[in-house]
């Protein structure tokens, strides 16, 4: 595993005996994601349903959003970035990634591979407009979803369209997620981590 300046936060976090493997820093894929779980938690300002005036402003403007809009945009744009039931384990990690982003702030989100688990991990806040201090954003590291070991089918990486580090997790309930690096970046974490899950 290459160094990693989360690597004695993310110690201080797992249980006493667990070793961390491998990190990577990444995204869930862009595209249509498993639904969320039942009765899963929701923003208070949060609203659903249908309507066909939403359906209008959505074609008109991008920045006017609907979820069937959405949704329908992002199967064409990129494609199905995750599938399985309300309540799977790809469902529960997609909600539980989606419930830190309508946090305020910016947060990297990391894999992390364990002896005994994966976690899926948010650093601490960091901003696009300002400098921010990388060791409080090491510091803010905290565990938002977890796994064990024994949940995961299969990891690999390989191409997706134009994107050729694209890591595709497969778990026992038959669901499966996609995650992403830059395509500027190294896709090597991302290799580590579908070997980790896959020795």
């Amino acid at each position: 595993m290459a160094e990693s300046p989360y690597l004695d936060r993310l110690r201080e976090l797992v249980e006493p005996g667990e070793q961390v493997l491998t990190i990577a820093p990444t995204d869930v894929a862009q595209g249509i994601r498993p639904p969320k779980p039942p009765n899963a938690e929701q923003p208070k300002t949060s609203r659903g349903g249908f309507s066909p005036l939403g359906l209008l402003l959505n074609v008109l403007s991008p920045n006017v959003v609907f979820a069937a809009g959405d949704r329908f945009v992002d199967l064409v744009v990129w494609g199905i970035a995750g599938r399985g039931a309300p309540g799977s384990a790809a469902s529960r990690l997609t909600h539980a990634h989606w419930l830190t982003l309508i946090e305020p702030g910016l947060r990297r989100t990391l894999l992390v591979v364990t002896n005994r688990r994966l976690l899926v991990c948010r650093g601490g806040q960091t901003s696009l407009y300002r400098r921010t201090d990388p060791a409080a954003e090491v510091a803010g590291t905290e565990i938002m979803w977890s796994a064990p070991r024994a949940e995961i089918a299969q990891a690999r990486v390989g191409w997706h369209r134009l994107n050729p580090k694209r890591l595709t997790i497969e778990f026992t309930d038959h669901s499966w997620l996609a995650f992403t690096v830059p395509i500027a970046e190294s896709g090597r974490p991302l290799r580590e981590v579908a070997s980790a899950l896959s020795g």
